[in-house]
């Protein structure tokens, strides 16, 4: 065909795209595609956009119930945050650091900073060693006189640290950053893609904590080239990302649909109908008599939702899916406080429980991480809880919403070190979230690459979300952009 640019625009102008799903993922395909002319449309299931990045309300003040921050590597969040001209919005966070708390006969410390997923470059250091003794300090030395590591050996982070270093380095140290980071026991994560170049560089140091070192000085090297800091987030919170792709979309000329409850996907000849409900008496109507069904036809569909809902639409489409992944259920409960006793951040911008200590996993001092919030706040304090992790339901899921921000406070208090009364307690709100399986388990790329492969034998169709590019806006949107992208070559030369 004709690669004629009045012709390709004519041609993009036919072509009618589907969106089924209002994450980051979903709008950034959907701009993509509108941005070369076609129609699209975009469908979500909840009353408002932007799947795991959610704002709250406590007392007036916005702040974000989910996703409060983004990954800085690949540069990618930045290209988008400056071609939606939201550059002026970026913030980064206090560096003061996280504590560890819950390590049984050690009191509330720092978490070391020469480190990597928590594997100490130095056993000895004070901050190390103030956690696992001199104990665990010396059999962590033993890394060193072992048989030198080579790349391959093995996968799973917590054998791997447990064999080299000992379980007070696994347990104390890896298990909580593993747990806070990504909802999951070190036993389950793959070394080689929750830290990128580790392997490489223990074979060239022949010890775990030599590779620890190494890496952590390529980092340092880079980041004088590059400085800056890890991750960033958006002063007014990150929704702010999502209502200005959603308003950019729009002006594209695309159409955006909230309360839709999408029931079935159905190719048909060359194209697809999606069949869907509305609610047509309002979100409060206390039965489904007035939902209303529709259909939409179009050349593509791009499945944007969670992995559960997401499966239910493809499984007629595509032999090959496989096994779900397991997905824990998180919850988030963040807390409004008057109390003067955190104006000094006394534990730093947030705090990881070592596991089996507390039932919450970790806390984020959210005003003492990020100024633009501290300042909104006005002298007073938000702190967020969370609850749950693989394998290990959260433990305000059975509760009501003012039983969950009880046992909030009552975790933040322990966990923070100060009396937090709930006369003190001004406001909360809780979330919950299905969290697409973490990239990093074992097993997880494969499954992803498997169903990607099987999806892309499908003409018209697209999958996108976290599910499959990982978790985090580093990997999910340069991961929509690229589907946006196959797509739309193939509606346009095909």
């Amino acid at each position: 065909m004709t690669d004629d640019p009045v012709e390709l625009a004519a041609r993009a102008a036919e072509r009618r795209v589907i969106v089924i799903g209002g994450g980051i993922g979903g709008l950034v395909a959907a701009r993509e595609c509108a941005k070369v002319g076609m129609k699209v449309t975009l469908l979500e299931a909840a009353e408002s956009l932007g799947g795991a990045i959610r704002r709250a309300e406590l007392d007036s003040i916005v702040v974000d119930a989910g996703a409060e921050s983004y990954a800085t590597r690949g540069g990618h969040v930045r290209e988008l945050l400056a071609d939606l001209g939201l550059t002026d919005r970026v913030v980064t966070p206090n560096p003061a650091g996280a504590w560890l708390v819950g390590v049984p006969g050690v009191a509330p410390a720092p978490l070391p900073k020469g480190g990597i997923l928590g594997i100490p470059s130095n056993p000895f250091a004070d901050d190390v060693r103030r956690i696992i003794g001199w104990g665990g300090a010396w059999r962590a030395y033993v890394d060193r006189l072992r048989p030198p590591l080579t790349i391959g050996k093995e996968h799973s982070l917590g054998r791997l640290v447990s064999t080299r270093m000992g379980d007070k380095v696994l347990g104390r140290l890896v298990a909580p950053v593993t747990a806070g980071v990504y909802s999951a026991h070190p036993d389950d994560v793959d070394i080689e893609v929750a830290a990128p170049g580790l392997n490489e560089a223990m074979t060239r140091a022949g010890s775990l904590s030599g590779g620890v070192a190494q890496l952590l000085a390529d980092r340092a090297d880079r980041a004088k080239r590059a400085p800056g800091s890890a991750v960033e987030a958006l002063a007014g919170g990150m929704s702010v990302l999502v209502y200005a792709l959603a308003d950019d979309l729009v002006e594209l000329g695309g159409v955006v649909r909230t309360g839709i409850d999408v029931q079935s996907l159905v190719r048909e000849g060359d194209g697809w109908t999606v069949t869907f409900l509305t609610d047509t008496a309002g979100e409060d109507a206390a039965d489904d008599a007035d939902d209303s069904t529709e259909t939409l036809t179009a050349d593509a569909v791009i499945v944007a939702t969670a992995e559960p809902s997401a499966r239910a639409l493809l499984d007629t489409h595509i032999d090959a899916l496989g096994a779900a992944g397991a997905a824990p259920e998180i919850e988030i409960v963040s807390l409004l406080l008057d109390a003067p006793a955190l104006d000094a951040a006394p534990r730093g911008t947030g705090v990881l429980t070592m596991p089996g200590s507390h039932v919450a996993k970790a806390l984020t001092h959210a005003t003492a991480k990020w100024s633009w919030l501290r300042e909104t706040a006005g002298g007073r304090h938000i702190v967020r809880v969370s609850f749950g992790a693989q394998g290990e339901p959260a433990a305000t899921a059975a509760l009501d919403d003012e039983e969950a921000a009880r046992l909030a406070l009552s975790e933040a208090a322990d966990m923070l070190g100060v009396p937090l009364p709930e006369s003190m307690l001004v406001d909360s709100h809780r979330a919950r979230f299905t969290q697409a399986q973490p990239a990093s388990l074992i097993g997880a790329a494969e499954r992803r690459v498997a169903v990607r492969a099987a999806v892309q034998k499908v003409d018209g169709l697209a999958v996108v979300g976290a599910w499959l590019a990982g978790t985090g806006l580093a990997q999910v949107i340069p991961d929509a952009k690229n589907e946006a992208d196959r797509l739309r070559r193939a509606l346009l030369w095909t």
